[in-house]
């Protein structure tokens, strides 16, 4: 079964107050010439940001953030962020893998940024609602 898909618009504000929050000033993160110099395709998201998001979208299917009872990722390619208005999106699905006799459901997850997975071995075992 195939849960709704949900899309997160990203934009260079919203990796500036991520890095108010995290503490996490790389200027990979906000600076093009920094990120370029290191070979980046520009300014990227912070991969825990990332995560964030797809946790959002976890917490949303499952109906409440104490339902999660375990999530993990990978980081496999770069959310990059352009100097625009309208950012970028990252796209999150998921599959329903595994209901267990306890009532634990397994998601297999994908988030994708243009078209291209972003995370790997995404997976959230949740209390899915009744």
């Amino acid at each position: 079964m195939e849960l709704p898909t949900q899309t997160f618009r990203v934009t260079r504000a919203d990796l500036v107050r991520y890095a108010g929050a995290s503490g996490d000033f790389n200027p990979i993160h906000w600076s093009d010439r920094t990120a370029t110099k290191v070979g980046l395709p520009g300014v990227i998201a912070h991969g825990m940001f990332t995560m964030a998001l797809v946790g959002r979208a976890v917490t949303a299917w499952a109906g409440a953030p104490d339902a999660v009872v375990e999530f993990g990722v990978r980081f496999t390619r770069p959310v990059a962020v352009p100097d625009t208005d309208e950012g970028t999106e990252v796209v999150v699905s998921a599959v329903v893998k595994e209901v267990t006799e306890g009532g634990l459901t397994r998601l297999d997850i994908t988030a994708t940024c243009h078209g291209e997975k972003v995370l790997s071995q995404a997976r959230a075992i949740v209390r899915m609602p009744r």
